[in-house]
């Protein structure tokens, strides 16, 4: 079943429908029964297997909808760990679902300030790793920093979510949310960090080595000198000149990758560093060092070219073909890597923005 919006009812959306009619058909006691609203002495469900949570954990965004349409009463309800489903839905990270709470105007005020049995409020559920999200990630490191990317986002959101008091609230293990977080998330932290360092220094190596390279070439003159004026033989050549162009932009961008690596090795390596700050300085780093390899191959191409002319000038063409290869493949690795960091980054920006309302066709008037 989609989780987004469908523009026409599904089969099962509509199989619900009909089965709420139904439902409402039915007296209220067995109404009541069918949508666990039945509680106990302490005004809990007397069951945890409702349909609605049921559905708030799987990330059922669709099926929650309706069921609230059909019963708001369901917005209160609890599980058996004095849970709304919008607490499954943070604990579960179901963002879909959690941006409900932006529709019910002032009622989420009462229902962020609920605390389970456990005594955690909505933020100390952040602070818990999401389930599916083990220590053991398969998936990658560059994987890893997108998700932790998103669990500061989460934290960052319901922290200006829940009412100020409960930022520093303990538990029931004397934790608050910000210790929670921290511990929770600190296999995640590391492995961020050794994967950032390892990236830089690589980075940090060739960009040194163009950046020597450039340099060298800037007085190792093609022709040399002349011995009367001691000024270089091409220094009117346009290919001398283009070259000369090309090879100081190359070393300019090389040497300002290199300052943005090193100031990554020196950065504090905290949860909200990660949100951006290392991020962009990694983004910096790696554009930086594409114009500059890109300038040096094609500073090498000029002089290479201007030593060939007339019956001979298919070598250069022919060795042109081969020299960008390793560069285009240098390019397309570090690509990924950059489109990785990118998208984390800003695709995230308004994964808390609901677009439009999906529990009211029209604001409600709380």
């Amino acid at each position: 079943m989609k989780i987004g919006p469908a523009e026409k009812p599904s089969d099962a959306m509509q199989l619900l429908r009909i089965i709420c009619g139904n439902i409402m058909k039915l007296p209220k006691a067995k109404t009541d029964d069918l949508m666990g609203n039945v509680t106990n002495e302490q005004g809990l469900p007397t069951h945890s297997l409702q349909p609605l949570f049921i559905a708030a954990e799987m990330g059922n965004t669709e099926f929650v909808v309706e069921l609230i349409r059909q019963y708001p009463d369901l917005l209160w309800k609890r599980n058996d760990d004095n849970q709304t489903i919008f607490h499954v839905a943070v604990l579960h990270r179901h963002v879909s679902i959690y941006n409900l709470l932006h529709e019910i105007g002032s009622m989420k005020d009462m229902i962020t300030s609920v605390v389970d049995k456990n005594g955690n409020n909505m933020l100390h559920l952040v602070g818990m790793v999401a389930n599916g999200h083990e220590r053991e990630d398969n998936s990658g490191v560059r994987l890893q920093m997108q998700h932790m990317q998103r669990e500061v986002l989460w934290f960052k959101e319901v922290k200006d979510m829940i009412p100020p008091s409960y930022r520093k609230m303990k538990n029931k293990n004397d934790r608050t949310p910000k210790q929670l977080f921290k511990s929770e998330h600190d296999y995640l932290l590391l492995a961020n960090e050794k994967w950032m360092k390892d990236t830089a220094n690589q980075c940090l190596l060739i960009a040194a080595l163009i950046a020597s390279t450039g340099c060298s070439a800037a007085f190792a003159v093609p022709g040399g000198y002349n011995q009367n004026t001691g000024m270089p033989i091409f220094l009117h050549n346009r290919p001398f000149i283009f070259f000369n162009i090309l090879n100081a932009i190359s070393v300019v961008f090389a040497a300002y990758s290199i300052l943005i690596f090193l100031s990554i090795f020196i950065s504090r390596y905290t949860e909200h560093n990660f949100l951006e700050s290392l991020p962009k300085k990694l983004m910096r780093g790696l554009s930086a060092l594409f114009f500059s390899v890109a300038n040096m191959a094609v500073a090498f191409l000029v002089a290479f070219f201007s030593f060939w002319q007339g019956e001979l000038i298919w070598v250069p063409l022919f060795i042109s073909c081969f020299i960008f290869m390793p560069v285009i493949l240098y390019v397309r690795l570090q690509y990924e890597v950059l489109m990785d960091v990118y998208y984390s980054t800003y695709g995230s920006r308004n994964l808390f923005r609901p677009k439009k309302l999906r529990l009211y066709h029209q604001n409600p008037r709380l």
